[in-house]
């Protein structure tokens, strides 16, 4: 075959794949009317990562599962807003790395709300002014976003759908050397993530705290003597070219998300429990609240405390373990705990990485 006949195939080719994508797009329709008798969400997450784990699992072709994940992200999008329009919200403004993964995670057939702060995106949520929020909760360089877990304790959203990102913070300036830096602004975690490059090149540089890595960026973009810590993305957007790329002192630097809303996700193959507990200040307390974890063997993949608001020197417990609430296991385990605490409350079950 020579090349017209290898693009006429592909012509081909592409008509059945529109062709079966309008196809998906009226069943996807049909399931939106039912949704809309039964009154249940749009938006499953377990249905979707089940799709994303069939397709990568079950796939023999070129393609990798990168880019299969990336197509089926927006095909999944524009089907899903066939069935109902959703609004996610996300720590903003436009171009931060919390934009970024909401992007991956919903695609580009939502409307999207930047809050300014991340307890914004949990009123949004609570207040219905977004089906959906996406914040970060973790890095593994800097530890736990402690905003977002204090939010957790006093809020009663849910935990539905969990993200991690490779993180590369770049340095941009409008300024044409190092030595024109005056000043470096970046989101908290972002200039904790980039502080043994900061002290190694640019030590009598001031730092200075922004809203978010985007809004660094877009100050940056003004003023020539700043430079900002961002993404690549935060670069484009706002026009300001990257002085020095991948600045990060951990080069595998990467932060976890939570995706939060207002009901619970059903059970998948491979899922994750998120809660928290306050316990008494008495020696072997915490052995026994976690002994069942043990002998039901059900796996703990994370342990954090935070100090309990309005009593010193007590603390909450969050704990994430895998399986589903609704399991059987999972279900027993989590009623021993809460008979051995002081209270327990589950934040979501939702499917694992």
């Amino acid at each position: 075959m020579n090349l017209d006949d290898w693009r006429s195939r592909i012509n081909d080719l592409d008509n059945r794949i529109l062709q079966l994508l309008n196809q998906r797009a009226e069943a996807a329709n049909q399931i939106g009317d039912l949704k809309r008798r039964q009154d249940t969400p749009s938006y499953a997450p377990e249905r979707e990562a089940e799709i994303f784990r069939r397709l990568t699992a079950s796939h023999d072709g070129l393609l990798g599962a990168e880019a299969i994940g990336a197509i089926w992200r927006e095909i999944l999008s524009a089907c899903r807003a066939l069935e109902s329009a959703l609004t996610i919200s996300y720590f903003g403004p436009p171009a931060t790395f919390t934009h970024q993964v909401a992007l991956r995670r919903f695609g580009s057939a939502v409307s999207y709300r930047p809050a300014k702060t991340i307890a914004d995106v949990f009123d949004d949520v609570e207040h219905k002014r977004a089906d959906f929020g996406v914040v970060p909760v973790e890095n593994n360089t800097e530890g736990a976003v402690n905003v977002t877990l204090d939010r957790l304790i006093d809020s009663d959203v849910l935990i539905c759908g969990e993200l991690r990102l490779e993180i590369t913070q770049n340095l941009l300036s409008r300024a044409t050397g190092l030595d024109g830096i005056k000043r470096v602004l970046s989101h908290p975690q972002g200039l904790a993530q980039c502080r043994g490059w900061l002290a190694q090149h640019l030590p009598d540089v001031a730092t200075e705290q922004a809203l978010s890595t985007a809004a660094a960026a877009e100050t940056a973009a003004t003023d020539v003597t700043v430079a900002a810590i961002a993404s690549d993305l935060a670069a484009e957007l706002y026009g300001v070219p990257i002085l020095r790329p991948a600045i990060e002192d951990n080069p595998h630097n990467s932060t976890r998300f939570l995706v939060i809303g207002r009901h619970p996700s059903g059970p998948t193959s491979r899922d994750k429990t998120s809660i928290l507990f306050a316990m008494r200040n008495e020696p072997g307390t915490l052995y026994r609240i976690l002994e069942p974890l043990a002998r039901l063997g059900i796996n703990l993949t994370k342990i954090e405390s935070r100090p309990a608001k309005g009593r010193p020197w007590e603390y909450v417990i969050f704990v994430d373990l895998e399986g589903h609430r609704d399991t059987p296991p999972v279900s027993s385990v989590l009623r021993e705990i809460g008979e051995r605490t002081l209270f327990l409350k589950v934040l979501g079950s939702y499917p694992a990485l």
